[in-house]
């Protein structure tokens, strides 16, 4: 969804004439602090492939040499195999997925309901083993959808969106977005161990500081957060580390401006971070 490419099929074609199968990636990103370092070593792959490379069926999703496909215990396994840019390192392993309970429910971001975000998994187990380079882990895992009928620059100025992994096996997920027409919606929603959803009150807003790129950001918590790190700065989307003051629980966020993004000159940036390959592996 990211794509420029596909943006500037839409401009030549229309909507209607741009093929999303054409336009389909496979975006991978790992982080690492090493013992006594303050900052993150960041590995991080996004290769568009154009239709031919793109194969796909009910339990199954193959872009290029990478591949996605449901097993038949309800694991998801995921067989990566891709190049970071801009500097060209291997990635190659094996990441397998076990989802805990399935809530089953996708809620409409948009007053239209054009675009949809649904909780897969909020709480499941995460077994990474990989090759090139040398790394295992094993951990909590966090599985969602986003899906839409028009291109998100249409509709959205921008979104904040923000999980934690609480105690008791405990989701909570903030989902705050602006809206093309100057409306804001926001729904903040708890999951429970056994998948059951409850939407609880807004929390208060709290600024977060702007990244290196300018990019506005804040969160959603009963007291300020303590900004731990950017994993991803970039100059329409930011994902950080946040850990609340009172519990020393951790949460993932991710800042978004489509404003941005639509832009000519972020979209003359993004070939450099997300490079195009139509022919063979």
């Amino acid at each position: 969804m990211f794509s420029p490419y596909y943006a500037w099929a839409r401009r030549r074609h229309g909507d209607g004439g741009a093929a999303a199968e054409a336009h389909c990636a496979v975006n991978l990103s790992l982080y690492r602090r090493p013992a006594g370092a303050t900052q993150f070593e960041r590995l991080w792959a996004m290769t568009e492939r154009g239709g031919r490379q793109v194969t796909r069926s009910a339990r199954h999703l193959q872009i290029g040499p990478s591949r996605l496909a449901w097993a038949t215990d309800g694991s998801l396994q995921i067989d990566i195999d891709e190049w970071t840019a801009p500097w060209p390192r291997r990635l190659r392993g094996r990441i397998h997925v076990q989802p805990g309970a399935l809530p089953g429910q996708a809620f409409a971001l948009d007053a239209a309901g054009r675009h949809l975000w649904q909780p897969v998994s909020p709480r499941g187990r995460v077994d990474l083993h990989f090759d090139t380079p040398a790394l295992r882990w094993q951990g909590g895992a966090y599985l969602d959808a986003n899906h839409g009928s028009r291109p998100l620059a249409r509709d959205f100025d921008s979104w904040q969106w923000a999980r934690s992994a609480l105690p008791g096996g405990l989701s909570r997920v903030h989902y705050e977005v602006q809206t093309t027409d100057g409306a804001s919606r926001a729904l903040s929603l708890d999951v429970d161990a056994a998948g059951r959803l409850a939407q609880r009150p807004l929390p208060l807003l709290h600024p977060l500081p702007a990244t290196a790129w300018g990019l506005a950001r804040h969160c959603r918590a009963e007291r300020p957060p303590a900004l731990l790190a950017t994993l991803e700065s970039g100059p329409f989307y930011s994902r950080s580390l946040l850990r609340d003051p009172t519990d020393g629980t951790m949460s993932v966020h991710e800042s978004l401006s489509l404003r941005r993004f639509d832009r000519p000159w972020v979209q003359a940036l993004l070939p450099f971070r997300m490079p195009r390959w139509t022919g063979g592996r």
